[in-house]
């Protein structure tokens, strides 16, 4: 019985990432390719995405320090997170990327320092969340735990 409860909570949290725009369909795709043989599917990814991503975050942020004004630079590297974003349904981050790629293309250095601000707290924000729906999923059903990939 708890286990049911655990489940709905999961789908509730679920469902309120989307309601608050934080995922797109894109993540309904990538839980799909779940099946017995890779229960954990999309918490591998997803835990892929976050130690990527915060590879690229860092190499966004040393870009902009050591190149001031380098906005060909920067834009590339955003765009290699956007396409991260993308794969796994981060529509809230995607769309700061693409926010700050927009401040890149019209060399608006203030404009991208604030949307990378405001890329990394999505970022922060997603990764919360994601952990938690995933922690729910392990709890509402043990034999996941078994077979449990790193942490993000």
């Amino acid at each position: 019985m708890e286990y049911a409860n655990l489940r709905r909570q999961a789908a509730s949290l679920k469902r309120s990432l989307f309601d608050q725009g934080y995922l797109d369909e894109q993540f309904c795709q990538v839980e799909d390719l779940q099946d017995e043989a890779s229960p954990n599917f999309a918490e591998e990814v997803v835990s892929l995405f976050f130690k990527d991503s915060a590879r690229l975050v860092t190499n966004i942020e040393q870009a902009m320090e050591k190149y001031p004004k380098d906005f060909n630079r920067w834009d590339a590297h955003m765009q290699q997170l956007r396409g991260s974003c993308f794969s796994i349904g981060a529509s809230k981050m995607n769309n700061e990327c693409t926010s700050f790629r927009n401040s890149c293309g019209e060399e608006n250095a203030e404009g991208c320092r604030r949307t990378f601000q405001k890329v990394k707290r999505e970022h922060a924000i997603l990764r919360q969340k994601l952990e938690s729906y995933f922690q729910l999923l392990r709890q509402a059903d043990p034999a996941r735990t078994a077979t449990r990939p790193g942490s993000m």
